[in-house]
């Protein structure tokens, strides 16, 4: 787990994974063109020039006309884009996604590489190398999405909760729920964990952001709240292979045939009560991590749609499920099968499998295949490792930068 022993095998190493991986990203995977970034770019100028956003549309390659989905907060945060050119615009989304990035390695692999004793800057070269080649990772750059800097502000209050400093906990779960809804089920995570502060903080910074919008831009949020929150179609088409939600999954088995709302009710409460018993054990035994990495994990399944570069959400259950598997104090066996249980999530996760099924879902290949990150979602939630008693007391115990999540 070291690798080589000297500077010179390290530099040697590092070096030729980032060229292999920075080769396989210029001419394996397929190049999204900003897709996502052009709709936000010019939804914003159009909305500057006609004061309208929410009539835009551009069509995809599923068929489907695409506009802006997100309230009316997002575009106020995305406005300022209206002043840059459109090379300007792609190379700002590249760097806040960098640096998005960046910060989710510190939090989620320092640790480990403290815990250990490894290399820093080599740990670092070989995790932002793996990290890459997460299919959802390179869409999220790819497409020019903005789910990497949700996360981060999502997973900042979970620093603030690890750290002793949950008196502050709460502004970046309400800023990104809203900017986009589906974050909002971290104020629940709150809830239920009993984190009332923490709650009310998100739920009143959400509500004066979304207050906020009103007040700037009073008839887009008139038709986000009455009109376009409800179009369905504006999102996309449920059957589409990268929707990977439970929805999704409904959609395909029944595909041209809409899913039936009861059944996708039912998936989702049984969800969430697996949700939320799995989460009071985790902050039961002082887990945070692995808490906020379920509710990532549960927001994937329940939303009606979760494209795969939404799928950034499950990298901290499988930075869990790795460090499970490192932990000294675990038994031989179980590490040795936590490590081979994240190796094959992560290589599914980077093996872009669901696409083989894009044209046809239909068999009982298309039905396992066609669904991978669902099954994988599913897996996470019933069966993401928790640190026991002593794991948590030995954690808290440990030097500061070690309790970042």
């Amino acid at each position: 787990m070291t690798g080589p022993t000297t500077s010179r095998g390290r530099l040697a190493l590092a070096l030729t994974l980032t060229v292999a991986v920075a080769l396989f990203l210029a001419f394996v995977p397929l190049h999204r063109h900003w897709f996502d970034l052009n709709v936000y770019y010019d939804a914003v100028g159009h909305w500057v020039r006609d004061g309208r956003i929410y009539d835009f549309t551009i069509p995809g390659a599923d068929g489907a006309d695409y506009g802006f989905t997100y309230p009316p907060f997002a575009a106020l945060c995305m406005l300022p884009m209206a002043l840059f050119t459109w090379p300007a615009a792609i190379t700002l989304s590249m760097v806040l996604n960098v640096a998005a990035s960046a910060t989710l390695l510190i939090w989620l692999i320092g640790p480990i590489v403290q815990r250990h004793g490894w290399n820093k800057w080599f740990a670092f070269v070989v995790a932002a190398c793996l990290f890459v080649l997460l299919e959802p990772v390179r869409d999220t750059f790819s497409f020019g999405q903005v789910n990497l800097l949700l996360l981060v502000l999502v997973f900042f209050d979970a620093w603030l909760l690890s750290t002793g400093r949950g008196r502050f906990a709460g502004c970046g779960i309400g800023l990104a729920a809203a900017i986009k809804l589906t974050p909002a089920i971290f104020i629940g995570y709150l809830l239920i964990t009993r984190r009332w502060r923490a709650a009310a903080t998100a739920t009143g910074t959400a509500a004066a952001a979304t207050l906020l919008a009103l007040a700037v831009a009073p008839g887009a949020s008139r038709v986000y709240w009455t009109e376009a929150l409800w179009d369905t179609d504006r999102i996309g088409v449920l059957s589409y292979v990268s929707n990977q939600s439970w929805e999704g999954v409904l959609a395909r088995l029944v595909d041209p045939v809409p899913p039936s709302g009861m059944v996708w009710a039912l998936g989702v409460l049984a969800v969430l009560a697996v949700w939320a018993h799995r989460v009071r054990c985790a902050v039961a035994v002082g887990d945070e991590r692995a808490g906020f990495a379920l509710t990532g994990v549960a927001a994937c399944l329940i939303s009606p749609i979760t494209w795969v570069h939404h799928l950034v959400w499950l990298i901290p259950a499988l930075a869990v499920l790795v460090d499970s598997g490192l932990r000294p104090d675990a038994p031989p066996a179980r590490r040795r099968l936590l490590l081979q249980v994240g190796a094959l999530v992560y290589v599914l996760l980077c093996s872009s499998v669901v696409w083989l099924w894009r044209f046809d879902s239909t068999g009982v290949d298309g039905f396992l295949g066609s669904n991978t990150y669902v099954w994988i979602c599913l897996g996470l939630l019933i069966a993401l490792p928790l640190r026991g008693a002593r794991s948590a007391t030995m954690l808290s115990q440990e030097p500061y930068p070690a309790r970042i999540p």
